[in-house]
């Protein structure tokens, strides 16, 4: 079986260019990006063909089998990795606190995050429960300070699909958070 290596090459980076662009734009449609995820997809699909199409003329070797998989794999893989590194949207983060009169508000407010509180009534009391939209690329810092102040909170975040009016979503939005 006479391999070769360019075609090999080529079939994996193909496939790990249409796959890490599917990933992306995947990604881009569930957060509402309406222009850049159909532009995405134009430059996606014409990657798929020319991939396919090497795999396709060229099934008697298994090799390439191989590297459109390993493309196909690397490619989801490093896919979710720029998503993750672009942090796209927003996050709404609910903070239950044991403890009533804690400073954590006060804190998260001071270092930028908009913050809601309320009481609410558990099992074993009262908690104070804290609401928090936060855009994604400040989730880890938000996560920091909690666990920093209140070690025993309980965290629990989705990402919104439809922010509307208010006061507290023109903060987040116009706000310019520190690293």
């Amino acid at each position: 079986m006479h391999v070769e290596v360019w075609t090999l090459v080529l079939i994996f980076t193909v496939n790990f260019v249409y796959i890490t662009l599917n990933t992306i734009r995947y990604m881009l449609t569930m957060k509402g990006y309406r222009t850049l995820a159909p532009i995405i997809s134009m430059v996606e699909i014409t990657v798929y063909v020319v991939g396919l199409s090497l795999v396709l003329n060229r099934l008697d070797n298994i090799l390439n089998i191989i590297a459109y998989a390993l493309g196909y794999g690397v490619g989801v893989r490093v896919g979710i990795w720029v998503e993750d590194k672009l942090a796209l949207g927003y996050i709404m983060a609910t903070v239950i606190l044991p403890n009533t009169d804690s400073d954590l508000p006060k804190i998260l407010r001071q270092n930028g995050f908009g913050v809601t509180q309320s009481s609410a009534q558990g099992l074993e009391g009262q908690r104070l429960v804290l609401d928090i939209l936060t855009p994604r690329n400040q989730e880890r810092r938000l996560y920091a300070m909690v666990n920093e102040a209140e070690p025993k909170a309980f965290i629990i975040t989705y990402e919104p699909k439809y922010i509307s009016g208010g006061f507290w979503v023109k903060r987040v939005r116009n706000r310019h958070f520190r690293p």
